[in-house]
């Protein structure tokens, strides 16, 4: 689906936007806006996608996404359901880049944060200290008034733009092009992969979700995502066991199956090639301290 161009508000009195969401559709559509956002995710997690880049996103997470590129955060089914115990809880800041003026970025002092927006185009995945360090300020902007936002804003960018634990996101060659009528169906075949990647998909049913012929589909979808459609399947499932291996409620052999694996070869194998562990080897990392994501990040530049 086209992301859909969002207009960020802002209350009388403020140069930028900040506010807690805690309910799980507010991220939950493929959409882009002029501000650069930094989110801070306290509890939850779910899917996320930044520009042509996939992975699992988890509580704690801290990402700074630059000026019209495309983001979807699509939290885990459970979370729609009213009687779920555990409750989304996020941060958000919203700015323009030039909300301190137009010369700001200009002066010698921040030549480091003029780079950070520079990088944040691809999206940055925020890492080490800097991720505590942010979200702590974040939560500290929710109850600030006058100069003390801008300042603690600032000091939030200023971390960043000193932090050298900064991972792109989006593939250096992603390109958003807002004049094609093609990104309309991305949102379409993301929300019903997600829903739905525990059952084998035909062809023929996604390419009816995208309202065009299963050639064509094929075609779309990999020059969107610089992946075929099969490949974007077996992600969604391995990143679906990474997390219900974490979680250690299940056998090997069970979270194969729920994860919508026909057996347990192919299981196996792609496990493997996608995470570069096996599914036993994922979980003793995790559970060691070693493996540095909830789940494999998915580079959709692979094919």
């Amino acid at each position: 689906m086209r992301p859909q161009l969002l207009k960020v508000s802002r209350e009388p009195g403020h140069s930028f936007s900040v506010r807690r969401d805690l309910v799980p559709y507010i991220n939950n559509k493929w959409h882009f806006h002029a501000e650069v956002e930094l989110i801070h995710f306290k509890n939850g997690r779910g899917t996320q996608f930044v520009g042509d880049n996939m992975k699992r996103f988890k509580a704690g997470d801290v990402v700074l996404v630059g000026a019209n590129l495309p983001h979807y955060w699509r939290f885990d089914d459970p979370y729609f359901d009213e009687q779920y115990e555990e409750q989304t809880d996020v941060r958000v800041a919203h700015f323009s880049e030039n909300f301190w003026g137009g010369s700001f970025l200009d002066l010698p002092e921040n030549i480091l944060l003029k780079a950070l927006l520079d990088k944040a185009r691809r999206g940055l995945q925020v890492e080490g200290e800097a991720k505590y360090r942010v979200a702590h300020l974040l939560e500290r902007l929710l109850d600030s008034e006058g100069m003390t936002r801008v300042i603690l804003l600032i000091e939030a960018m200023h971390v960043l733009a000193e932090s050298d634990q900064l991972q792109p996101l989006a593939s250096i060659g992603f390109k958003h092009s807002l004049g094609e009528a093609e990104h309309l169906r991305i949102n379409l075949i993301y929300d019903y992969s997600l829903r739905h990647f525990r059952r084998p998909i035909q062809l023929e049913e996604i390419a009816a979700v995208a309202n065009i012929s299963p050639n064509s589909f094929c075609r779309f979808f990999k020059s969107r995502t610089r992946k075929t459609y099969s490949r974007f399947l077996l992600e969604l499932r391995v990143g679906h066991a990474c997390k219900l291996l974490i979680e250690n409620n299940l056998s090997i052999k069970q979270l194969c199956y729920e994860s919508g694996f026909n057996n347990f070869t192919s299981f196996y194998k792609y496990f493997k090639l996608i995470t570069g562990k096996s599914p036993l080897g994922y979980q003793k990392a995790w559970a060691a301290g070693s493996c540095p994501a909830e789940v494999a990040e998915v580079e959709l530049t692979q094919t």
